[in-house]
């Protein structure tokens, strides 16, 4: 059987910030009011906001301290449109592995290494999110070149990693 669809009663309306603010209904009895489903706030939204902010503001400090990572980032932005810390973070993993194995000129592990463990060591969460799941869990696995990066660690990132990956 063939489905008709109902024209609308009514012309439609611009959305207007007016129409999507939220309109209280008439005073219902206690009854009704149990039985009307409730309009559930989103809390996350700020929290969200502030984590992106976090990883992007990781992004732009590692690009400023090891400056190598420019073209990269540059790269990354015209590519993407914006930043995307745990996209960049694949860059920086490449990078970080080419520059241990002595692979021509990427940037310097060490510094790399040292930025991202002083980072890691402040408690932010979302910074942390970004470092351990976008670096830390793409660094070589032990059959891979470059595994050797991980004995490397500083005492923050070896623990994170030890959690992550307790066979390495």
């Amino acid at each position: 059987m063939p489905h008709s669809v109902t024209p609308p009663t009514s012309t439609p309306q611009a959305v207007t910030p007016q129409a999507l603010s939220v309109q209280t209904a008439p005073a219902q009895t206690p009854a009704a009011q149990a039985a009307t489903p409730q309009t559930v706030t989103a809390p996350h939204v700020a929290p969200l906001a502030d984590a992106r902010a976090s990883g992007v503001r990781l992004v732009r400090d590692l690009v400023a301290h090891v400056p190598s990572f420019q073209g990269a980032y540059d790269s990354h932005v015209f590519r993407q449109g914006d930043v995307l810390p745990h996209v960049f973070f694949w860059d920086v993993v490449q990078g970080t592995v080419r520059s241990y194995l002595a692979e021509g000129e990427a940037a310097d592990w060490r510094r790399i290494l040292d930025f991202l463990e002083e980072r890691c060591g402040r408690g932010d969460a979302a910074v942390d999110e970004v470092i351990v799941t976008s670096f830390l869990g793409d660094l070589p696995s032990p059959h891979e070149p470059g595994h050797g990066i991980v004995l490397q660690l500083g005492p923050v990132l070896a623990a994170r990693f030890g959690r992550m990956r307790p066979r390495g």
